[in-house]
């Protein structure tokens, strides 16, 4: 293949300014609160535009989450005109604009950091705080608060189709980088030189990954071709930060097409430590499994039914959990502490670099024992296990098992009839089993400090 010319979004001279009758943004499917936000920053005679992924997604016939503002006034001075409001954030100082449960971020226009002033990891602490601007040695942005003008501004954004600026003056978008025109071809091209601005913000790989997916657009040549080289710069980015893009990737409906561009890129084992020796998927089941996964997580997003980071986390993490649950049956540990060391361990390798809550790895481990608890069916126990907390998410786990191709022996099929009977029938299920289990050959008995190598296939 060969290697795209290395082009750059050319500098912004004048906006192209397009109107309402060419655009098609309506008032009406903006939010309230943010259009209060412009006429009141109007009013007080500031310039304010929604930019970002509210126009862009207005543009695209999808409902922003969110609505995000742009203004020349300074954060103080836009918290003198709203006593609702507050400033955050040090690496990247903006206001909140709080209207009930709602947020309306507004930044003030940037200009472009300066590379001028890099800071080593030895002085970053005491010597970040008084600049308003500074890099690391690797070009990380680690403070960006160099105010600007509006094209300045637009030049410092990600992607051409996050640079247009809609105006209640007039009800025009302004265009600086001609990300109209990528919108209309569908494609995805970073502003200025790609492996620079990945340096800057390692997050935008994935920024990228997930717009490309969500919007089902093409990644320019020239955007997607440091992708795979720059990946492990996302081994500098906060585990807490990356748990919020680990939400923004896979729980907006289009999981499984962001996972396949993750695997294609060679993302999916940065982000995934535990799946660093799975990423050729030799083993079909761990591909089935996983997109198995993502298929139902979009589903369920797609029809508005509740989803679990848990389930999606258990899942993804299943083919290195099994593979140490394994090895750990191979060393002589029973089945249940296997399966709990095999489970701590993998959840620690995994929080180097996504830390993932208390709140998700608690149910993450239990699902992946109730794996075995699943199979223990005599007595009382099945009907006990239907009625625990965590036995649905354990049962849904156990059908994509089965469904990736893992030989279960009819396991989920046997808790689905179970779940659709009425008492006589569970009854006649359970004398069945226990005849099965009577006409096998009984196991030899097991010595002190020996156990069977049980194993789950």
């Amino acid at each position: 293949m060969t290697k795209p010319s290395k082009q750059v979004t050319p500098p912004a001279t004048e906006s192209i300014i397009i109107r309402r009758a060419e655009h098609g943004i309506s008032r009406k499917a903006i939010s309230p609160s943010a259009l209060k936000v412009l006429y009141k920053l109007n009013d007080a005679g500031f310039d304010a535009y929604i930019v970002g992924g509210g126009v862009r997604d207005l543009l695209v016939n999808l409902q922003p989450k969110d609505f995000d503002i742009a203004t020349n006034a300074t954060p103080e001075q836009v918290t003198k005109i709203f006593r609702n409001s507050r400033i955050i954030g040090r690496r990247f100082r903006i206001v909140h604009v709080r209207f009930g449960r709602e947020i309306i971020e507004v930044s003030t226009f940037r200009a472009q950091a300066s590379q001028s002033t890099k800071i080593s990891g030895n002085s970053l602490a005491r010597n970040v705080k008084h600049l308003d601007s500074a890099h690391n040695q690797s070009g990380m942005i680690l403070r960006d608060n160099v105010y600007g003008t509006i094209e300045e501004d637009a030049l410092r954004r990600d992607f051409t189709v996050n640079a247009l600026y809609y105006t209640v003056q007039g009800f025009t978008v302004h265009d600086f980088c001609h990300g109209m025109a990528d919108i209309h071809k569908r494609t995805l091209r970073i502003i200025g030189d790609a492996e620079q601005r990945y340096r800057e913000d390692p997050v935008r790989i994935l920024r990228a990954i997930r717009l490309a997916s969500k919007l089902n657009f093409s990644i320019e040549a020239n955007t997607e071709a440091p992708i795979k080289a720059c990946a492990s710069l996302l081994e500098s980015i906060p585990p807490a930060r990356l748990f919020d893009e680990f939400l923004k990737l896979f729980f907006n409906g289009s999981g499984l097409i962001t996972f396949n561009k993750l695997v294609l890129y060679q993302v999916i084992s940065v982000l995934f430590p535990p799946l660093s020796k799975l990423t050729s998927f030799a083993d079909d089941r761990d591909r089935v499994m996983l997109e198995g996964a993502f298929r139902s997580t979009d589903d369920r997003i797609l029809n508005a039914k509740s989803v679990t980071p848990a389930f999606l986390l258990a899942a993804i993490l299943w083919p290195a959990v099994r593979r140490s649950f394994q090895q750990k049956i191979s060393a002589n540990l029973p089945p249940m502490p296997a399966m709990h060391e095999a489970g701590q361990e993998i959840i620690e390798m995994q929080l180097t670099r996504i830390a993932i809550p208390k709140r998700f790895s608690i149910p993450m481990r239990e699902i992946w024992e109730y794996q075995l608890r699943l199979e223990r069916r005599f007595g009382n126990k099945a009907a006990l296990l239907v009625t625990k907390k965590r036995f649905r998410a354990a049962y849904d786990f156990l059908l994509l098992r089965e469904a990736s191709g893992e030989d279960l022996n009819g396991l989920g099929q046997w808790w689905t009839s179970y779940q659709a009977a009425d008492p006589q029938q569970r009854q006649t299920m359970q004398q069945k089993l226990q005849n099965s289990s009577l006409s096998k050959p009984h196991k030899r008995r097991v010595k002190s400090g020996q156990t069977s190598k049980k194993e789950i296939h």
